[in-house]
């Protein structure tokens, strides 16, 4: 089988296209063709040498911690031979050989059935990134969002903010407010139904106070960092609630003091481990089920073959895009 593969650190070029045979499942384990694989901004980490190195297994490494496929060899997990199934958890890619490949070993218990009204390239779209999974997971079991509050997820394009968007106005949200740093991507997302704050032309605290009317919003999602967390605490209304869910802009912030004292505000950090696998397959469910109702509609950007990988990931870290990364195999 085909496999993306490296045994150095480094940029790009480090990635090689291999030929590898099948893996072989263990106990509790399913193999699966993968059809559609991920890009994620953790397998530009991993592979830059800037996650430490008790976080990911030994050289060399398979990326790619999402995707979807269908069962070759069920073992006793009770799918069926053939059923599409989509990744749902796991560290695939970092501690465990990733979806980059023809096919791949997969833990019964980090995979899920894809309803029939969901196609390949959808149910990629919504896992990768875990963008949808993050903001539905932080909305309902960190920020305690009631239905009627307002919710910012900063950055138009990304996992986070599309997904915390769509994931909001679906949870019952008065307004779901992102972010933009282009006019180009601020129309893309009002093209896709998204209210948006164009960064060129207002800041985002001007823009959240006038979308607000001044009163600022009850819940940010925060996938950005850097900057962006200052910002986006001083927009909150009193007794707000920010959750620190990434570091695109970098992991260090300036705050006022005074944003955390006279809003009463609440801040939350975000990581997968303070989910079990029952939760994250649970709210995955959900989601799937909410696409196939047609009340969430991730996006794709761009779709690449697999010996595109390098391509793939360049696109994710330098482009900027609108949407999800994928590979198709």
């Amino acid at each position: 089988m085909r496999a993306i593969e490296y045994d150095r650190f480094g940029g790009y070029e480090v990635l090689e296209l291999r030929e590898r045979n099948l893996p072989v499942p263990t106990e509790g384990q399913v193999l699966v063709r993968m059809s559609v694989a991920g890009v994620n901004p953790l397998d530009e980490t991993v592979r830059s040498g800037k996650l430490a190195p008790t976080l990911h297994k030994p050289l060399p490494i398979r990326p790619g911690g999402f995707g979807v496929g269908r069962v070759e060899e069920p073992g006793a997990s009770g799918l069926a031979a053939g059923d599409r199934v989509v990744l749902s958890g796991g560290r695939y890619g970092v501690s465990a050989d990733g979806s980059w490949a023809d096919y791949i070993a997969v833990d019964a218990a980090h995979l899920l059935p894809i309803p029939d009204g969901v196609d390949d390239e959808t149910a990629a779209a919504l896992t990768t990134g875990a963008g949808y999974l993050t903001a539905y997971l932080a909305l309902k079991e960190l920020a305690g969002f009631r239905s009627g509050q307002s919710v910012l997820a900063p950055g138009v394009g990304g996992a986070v903010g599309q997904g915390g968007v769509e994931v909001a106005r679906v949870l019952g949200a008065s307004q779901a407010i992102t972010t933009a740093t282009t006019t180009e991507k601020a129309e893309l997302g009002r093209s896709a139904g998204y209210e948006v704050i164009d960064l060129t032309q207002e800041s985002l605290r001007e823009g959240v106070a006038r979308l607000t009317d001044g009163k600022g919003v009850d819940v940010v999602l925060d996938g950005v960092g850097g900057s962006v967390t200052g910002e986006a605490l001083g927009s909150l209304a009193v007794d707000g609630t920010l959750v620190s869910i990434g570091y695109a802009a970098g992991v260090r912030a300036d705050i006022n003091v005074t944003d955390l004292i006279w809003k009463n505000a609440h801040v939350h950090g975000f990581r997968f481990a303070l989910f079990t696998p029952e939760q994250v397959n649970a709210a995955n469910a959900v989601l799937l089920d909410l696409v196939s109702q047609g009340e969430l509609q991730p996006k794709v950007a761009e779709v690449l073959p697999l010996e595109k990988a390098a391509e793939a990931q360049r696109l994710l870290a330098e482009g900027g895009p609108f949407g999800r990364i994928l590979l198709a195999l």
